[in-house]
């Protein structure tokens, strides 16, 4: 039976940006990195909280297509205001958070390659609790 979301993995541009941004901006931390026979890095693991990872691998991007099924990776948060805040403060380029149409709190943000991150913090009007219910 499936239990959770166990990781999202983005092939990136530039694996030490990428890295930087996630775990120095972020606030995620370096679980393990994948080491080739060469003995390179090549992709990482790095832990964004519970049994949640976000798994990062160096590649070459295409453009991206148009009508891609990709849209976002939503990453919850306890308190918008106060994380705005700080990642603001560590050069993160985050919208102010906005009251959404199922009574969530987001923000956005992009990582280095324009991956689309939405923060989330649920209310006790969110419809995710009341489908939870």
């Amino acid at each position: 039976m499936i239990t959770g979301l166990a990781h999202v993995c983005f092939t990136v541009s530039d694996l030490e940006k990428s890295i930087d941004y996630y775990q120095n901006k972020l606030g995620f931390s370096h679980a393990f990195s994948f080491i080739n026979e060469e003995g390179k890095k090549f992709g990482v693991y790095l832990h964004i909280g519970g049994r949640n990872f976000i798994e990062l691998f160096q590649g070459n991007l295409d453009d991206s297509a148009k009508g891609q099924s990709y849209r976002h990776i939503c990453l919850e948060v306890d308190d918008i205001d106060i994380t705005v805040k700080e990642l603001k403060s560590r050069g993160v380029e985050v919208s102010d958070p906005k009251m959404g149409s199922d009574h969530s709190w987001q923000a956005w943000l992009t990582d280095p390659d324009s991956n689309r991150i939405e923060l989330h913090q649920y209310t006790s009007k969110s419809k995710q609790n009341v489908a939870l219910k």
